[in-house]
């Protein structure tokens, strides 16, 4: 073995360490999410409607197809929160 390569293999090595200790995230650890619609702040929402793309290009406040993720039960208490698009 080259020097070269044993030291691709313990570089290797400690990432593949470093990846197995980080915690895991499973979806049972994740709280129940729910789409809030009519609540994102302009360029805050978390994904799209007709009139963009995706995540952070809603152009006004509380549109009514923009949403955000909130956990679960808080979407309704929210002025203006709504569970379907408006």
């Amino acid at each position: 073995m080259t020097k070269t390569t044993r030291t691709l293999t313990a570089i290797g090595s400690v990432l593949a360490l470093g990846s197995a200790l980080a915690a895991p995230t499973f979806a049972a650890d994740a709280p129940a999410m729910e789409k809030c619609y009519g609540v994102a702040k302009a360029g805050k929402n978390d994904c799209a409607g007709a009139a963009h793309a995706c995540a952070g290009q809603s152009k006004a406040d509380a549109g009514g197809k923009d949403w955000i993720k909130v956990p679960a039960g808080t979407c309704e208490r929210l002025a203006g929160g709504s569970l379907t698009a408006k």
